[in-house]
Order: C-alpha cells, then structure tokens, then sequence
C-alpha cells in the first residue's frame, strides 16, 4: 500500500472509503504524476465517489486543479464529479479552490482544444458544430450532387451512409470491413461510398464546419503531430478517464498520444460493462491498457457492490464468470437475502405481459413506487406486448429512447438561425432558415447561398437580394436580423430578437405553436446560462438537454410510473425491482449478433448488465413460444425458444426456476377447449 501523507490519513472522509478504493486514492506520491493506474470498477461498487476522491486526493496533496483533465462521458457527469471534488476539498480543508477547468466530455475537451489550436493545424477558429441531424442532411446533399438518389437500383439512405462513415471513422478500420461485418447488403457500394465520403468531407471543409467524428478524429491526428503534442501534454499534470470501457479507437489513441508514458493516468471502468460496439466503443482498449506500459500499469480491482444483494451477483458473478478473456473479479456485498434471482418460464409474449404486470402492481401495494421497477429488454421491439397489457390495465408508464430536445424541428429552426449568423458557410443552416421564409425553396435557397458563397459579404447579399414575391414583405426583416446579429455583440439579448423574429413564422408552419413556444422559451433560459454565443452553440450541440416538452413521451396522468428500457439506455442506473424479458436465444443473444466470438461475448455483457441494474428482486423471464408471422406458406406459427446459452445447466443453481401459471400448463389443462373454436367461420356464415 503507498504512503499516506499526514493530512489524507487524519482526513475523516477517507474512513467512508473501503480498502480497495482507498488503494486506488492513494496511487502514487503526493501530488506528483504517478504511473499509470488502471481501476476496474464493478457494477455498484463506488466508482464516482473513488474518482472523486483521487481528484480531491492530488488538488490536497497540492496539485494545482487547472492543470488537472477530468474527462467523461456526459456532461451532467463531469458536473456531479466537479461538486463532489469540491465538497470533497471543503470538508478536509474548508474553503479551497478545487476548480478542475478542464473538465467534460472528449468531445466537448477535444473541442476547447481545436479551436485554441486551429490555425496550427489548418482550421478558423470560428469553425460550427453539426449535430447527427445535420451532418445527415449535409450526407444528403451531397448524395444527391453526386448523383447517388437517382441510381437504378437503391443507394443507402443518408441515415445508413452517416452511420457507415461514422463507424470506419471511430473504429479507425477500413471502409470494407465496416460494411463486411456491419453493413453488408451495402457492400456492392464500396466504390460509390467512398466517393461520396470524400465529397462529403470536402463539403465540411468548404463550409467551416466539423461533425461529431471530426472532434475526435481533428484532435487524435493534431496529437500525432510531435511539437502539438508536446504543447498539449504539457498542460496537464494528471489526465483522468472515466468509463474507460466504452471508449473508441479514436479516444484510445488520443490518450496514448497525449500521455505516451502513462505518467498521470488513471482510467476507470468496468470491461464486463463494455456494451457499445455499435457506437464504435471498443473492448480492447481496457483491456489492453495495463499492457502499453513499461512497466505495466497498476491495476486495482473494486468488487464491493453497494447496490444488490448476495444472490443476485451470485448469479451475476456466474454468467460473467463465463466471458473467454476479462478481468478476474467476484462481486460481493453485505446485504443478505434469502431470494434468488428469478428464472419465470411463461407460456408466450403474453402471459410474460401479464405475469409482470401482476408483480408490479404486487410490488406497488408493497410499497415500492412504480418508479423503483424497471422493465428491460434487448431491443425496443421486444416491449410491444408489455405496453399493450400496460395500457389496458392503466399503469403509467415511460419508454427511454424518446426525441432528444435539439431534434424538434422548432428548437433547430432556432438555433439554425445562430448558426447561420456565427458561420455563413454553413449550408445546411443556411438551406434551414431561408426556408423558414415563404415562397423560399432549395432551389432558391440554393442561390442565394451560392451568391453568399461568391466572396461579397454575406449581410450585403441579403440585403440587395430581391426575394419572390411571397417573400417579400418578411425579406427585410430578415436581412436586418442577419446584420444585427453579425455585427452586434448581445448575448444573450440577440435570442431574444430571433425569438421575436421566429415567433410568427412558428404559428404559419406549425398548429401547436402555443405549445413549441414553451420549448423555446426554455431554450432561452438554458441559453442565458452561457457567457458567448459560441459556447453556447458548441455546448447544447455536444451535450443537449433531454427531449422537447411537447415529445418527450412523460406520462402527464400520474407522478408515479414504470420505467420501460432497452439495456443500453439503462446501463448506470439501478432499480429495487427489475424484469428482464425475452431471456432466451434469438433475443439475447440476439439472433442479429451472433456471427463473431466478440459479438457474443458483448451480448453476454448485455445480461450481466441488465441482471446488475437490480437491489433486491429480479425477474428474468422466459416465454415457451413466440408468435410469428407469414414465416412460412402455412402462414403463421409458432417458434418454441430456448433458455438464453449465457445461463447454461451448470449455473442453474445460483437461479429459482418457476412457471407461470401453474407449471406452464397447455390451454387444455388451463380449463380451455381442446380444439380452438373458428369463431370467424362462424360469423361469415352468419352472411351466408
């Protein structure tokens, strides 16, 4: 164990620490950048609070705090670890400055870093942010031009195109690869792909403007340049990584450049958590980290969980015990039970609804709010029956995955026209707005952004254009609202104007305008919270709020409701109950994702986190049959399903197997006929 020094030791906020976090809080003398360190951190285990108190442990210890890089994956995220290191310092020191201004996302960290150096390496510093939104509708454009919408046979949608040219970029692997194991009824597209992705990133270039990959892929190759490298690195004494699992190939070699030595590093994560290859995370860089280093880093282990009871990580212990290649930790916890998790084999998709729906309500006259039960599942297909039988028997309930708050077309006509003012080489903002206008087109949109693009400045061109004829009373104000807002500095009073400016074109395009103004006027609020428009643009792009008000999809009809997720959304969150549906083979592992060992192994992490999301009760169940339509000529059948293979016979044990109702009993042994009756035949012989 390292050295303590005096003031960590008599610290009375260590004692909340449990040994190996402790371990990990201490790596290293003082305030000095120590090797690197790699802390695995079980699902439950304390990994913010251990964190955070390395971070408070280096600024006690005398590291200065600006020089400290705290990155994350969320920025609600880098938020709660800034508090807690300041509570943290407070507490062993009173008042202290523990400011950690380098603090965030990657790309919102990449971007800060970009535009301090952006002349070094070819870009304005001026340069916007796409979002997904708009990066697919710059991906359109430029199909188009290229000719690709009017192939004989169909081309990939813009959609499909982004998330091809995403992938290859994050994952930093070649383009047929992408599409052989991904994507591979585009194969036959390689050629014209990598034609229009090239066209695609000279269109960006053109306009000044980068896209999400950018961020990463900008700042992991201005990293590969020796003398930047150097200039960046020397900002920082200590680099710290949380969710270390879920980073890609780009993040990965981003870090390596940025601390070749490991000096300063720590990383935090949870390879049995790693669930994003389809985001381009790769499982590698965990586990591969401790070997980039000579010597290798330090790895210590965190497996207190503080969250579930003994037998439910038993089992959870036993189906990630299973992986081929992980590192090697037994979950445990102080609080006992006597209940197993739940193996429920039901007779098909609907008594799998009705039997969880029953415990729910069960759950409910217990005392345990709807709020504190979660419903997962694999896919969100999978939960149709569930939101049916949810619905007649009137329990409220909330789907995760809903319309994010910057994808309402309302929010983005706003913040378009921003974008417009902060860069008119934007196109897409540009196409945006001047078609909020009426009488305005692409085709005439097209050319009054070609004129814009001829060289003249842009709030000239605006004003002398002769808009048709519909458009000609808004034109004038229009024109004036660019030119104010290129040429006044009045954040965040220059809102308020394109509010006032929007407001009737709001009420022209859209019947529920009463309700999208209340969007906007949050919009407002949130922006009032930034001290540029520039930071504000970079800010809500990288890390927007969660959904408009109006599409959000919160139940209004009681305060209490049922969380219904896809594990991925519910990775990080816990529940005192939760039901995990659909636990056989072709829904987990799903069927789509079983052509690879690595496809299968990532689905066994999906189990393990969905079973590791529970306190105290969890449910997985199993329906006998699943109904499927016009699978064959007889129409449709039945498709009996097997136990999931990730909770094979040998770990049945750590499992209470039960039937639902009444051992799975067939429709004659439930009180049914034993021959269906046609009630269809009968009533079309009704007409006969």
């Amino acid at each position: 164990m390292p050295q303590v020094s005096e003031s960590l030791a008599a610290a009375p906020y260590l004692a909340g620490l449990n040994e190996a976090q402790r371990g990990a809080v201490e790596h290293g003398p003082g305030a000095a950048p120590a090797g690197p360190l790699l802390i695995i951190a079980g699902a439950g285990t304390g990994k913010t609070n251990t964190l955070a108190h390395r971070v408070a442990r280096l600024v006690l210890d005398g590291a200065d705090p600006r020089r400290i890089l705290l990155l994350t994956f969320s920025r609600r995220a880098a938020t709660e670890m800034a508090r807690r290191v300041e509570r943290i310092v407070a507490a062993a020191l009173g008042p202290k400055s523990a400011d950690v201004t380098w603090s965030g996302t990657f790309h919102a960290i990449c971007t800060r870093l970009l535009r301090h150096h952006a002349l070094d390496i070819g870009l304005e510093p001026f340069f916007t942010i796409h979002d997904r939104q708009d990066s697919g509708d710059l991906m359109n454009l430029v199909r188009h031009e290229q000719g690709l919408s009017s192939k004989t046979s169909r081309f990939p949608l813009k959609s499909a195109c982004l998330a091809i040219y995403s992938l290859a970029v994050n994952a930093q692997v070649p383009l047929s690869d992408v599409l052989a194991r991904h994507f591979p009824w585009c194969r036959d597209w390689e050629s014209e792909l990598k034609g229009l992705f090239a066209a695609y990133v000279a269109a960006k270039q053109r306009q000044g403007v980068l896209d999400y990959d950018d961020l990463l892929l900008y700042a992991a190759e201005m990293m590969a340049v020796p003398h930047l490298a150097t200039e960046v690195a020397a900002r920082f004494d200590h680099v710290l990584v949380d969710e270390y699992q879920d980073t890609n190939r780009l993040q990965g070699m981003f870090l390596e450049r940025l601390k070749p030595d490991g000096s300063g590093l720590t990383v935090v994560g949870d390879d049995a958590q790693s669930i994003y290859s389809f985001r381009a995370a790769d499982v590698r860089n965990i586990l591969d980290f401790p070997a980039l280093f000579a010597p290798p880093a330090r790895v210590v282990t965190l497996d207190k969980n503080y969250r579930s009871t003994q037998p439910i990580l038993d089992a959870s212990n036993a189906v990630i015990g299973l992986a081929a290649e992980r590192f090697g930790k037994s979950l445990w916890s102080d609080r006992a039970s006597q209940q197993r998790p739940l193996l429920v084999t039901v007779r098909d998709e609907s008594d799998q609804a009705r039997y969880v729906v029953e415990r729910v309500l069960e759950h409910r006259e217990a005392g345990v709010p709807l709020k504190a039960q979660a419903v997962l599942f694999r896919a969100a297909h999978h939960s149709g029956p569930m939101e049916i039988e949810l619905s007649r028997r009137n329990v409220p309930f909330v789907k995760y995955g809903g319309l994010r708050f910057l994808e309402a077309s309302h929010v983005k006509d706003v913040l378009g026209v921003l974008r417009f003012a902060e860069n008119p080489g934007d196109r897409i903002a540009g196409f945006r707005v001047l078609q909020l206008l009426p009488g305005i087109g692409p085709s005439i949109a097209g050319s009054i952004l070609d004129a814009m693009a001829g060289g003249f400045d842009a709030g000239t061109v605006l004003a002398a254009w002769k808009p048709p004829a519909p458009s000609a009373r808004a034109w004038p104000e229009f024109a004036a609202l660019f030119m104010q807002l290129r040429t006044e500095n009045a954040w965040p009073v220059d809102l308020d104007g394109i509010l006032r400016w929007y407001e009737p074109h709001l009420e022209r395009i859209h019947a529920d305008a009463r309700v999208r103004m209340a969007d906007l006027v949050q919009l407002e609020q949130i922006a009032a919270g930034y001290p540029t428009r520039e930071r504000f643009l970079t800010e809500v792009t990288l890390d927007p709020p969660n959904a408009a008000s109006d599409e959000a999809g919160l139940p209004l009809i009681d305060e209490d409701f049922l969380i219904l997720s896809t594990i991925h959304s519910a990775k990080g969150q816990e529940w005192t109950a939760v039901f995990l549906l659909n636990a056989v083979d072709g829904c987990i592992p799903s069927d789509l994702a079983t052509g690879t060992s690595a496809e299968i192994e990532e689905e066994r992490r999906l189990l393990y986190v969905a079973m590791t999301r529970a306190k105290d009760e969890l449910h997985l169940i199993l329906p006998h049959r699943f109904y499927t339509h016009q699978q064959t000529k007889r129409g449709d059948r039945h498709v009996y399903a097997a136990r999931t293979r990730f909770i094979p016979a040998g770990i049945l044990p750590r499992f209470e197997c039960r039937a639902w109702p009444r051992a799975n009993a067939e429709p004659a042994a439930r009180g049914a006929a034993t021959m269906p009756v046609d009630i269809r035949a009968r009533l079309r012989n009704v007409w006969g």
